[in-house]
């Protein structure tokens, strides 16, 4: 998958939420630091058994596994842009976020908890 976001803007927009928080970020901005995220957990993780749903923004399949072709994936994750980003900088822990109903994971394969945060404090920290 080419990348449509500029990994220095990407990462730019992740650390300043990081640092001063996802709402800092005007709408705009999240919407591309939402979709740089998708992108980048898709180039980490290639596959096509798991689909993760950000409404507004963007949906990536991810994950090894059987591939998912036509209709709803057996395997979906969905969430608002507030707790994508919030669990892609590490605000957000993906077992809070279940608990708190944030995130809507169904299917065998739909526990992202090992793939995220997505970027280390130490890694937006340079940003």
């Amino acid at each position: 998958m080419a990348r449509r976001i500029d990994t220095t803007d990407g990462m730019r927009l992740l650390a300043l939420a990081h640092h001063s928080g996802v709402d800092s970020l005007s709408k705009a901005d999240m919407k591309m630091a939402g979709r740089f995220a998708l992108e980048e957990i898709a180039e980490r993780h290639p596959g096509h058994s798991v689909e993760v749903r950000v409404p507004f923004c963007g949906a990536v399949q991810i994950g090894e596994g059987p591939a998912h072709r036509r209709g709803t994936p057996p395997n979906v994750v969905e969430m608002a842009l507030t707790t994508w980003l919030g669990l892609c900088i590490g605000t957000r822990r993906w077992e809070e976020a279940q608990v708190t109903g944030s995130v809507d994971a169904s299917g065998i394969r739909a526990d992202l908890a090992e793939f995220l945060p997505l970027f280390s404090e130490a890694t937006l920290n340079r940003w």
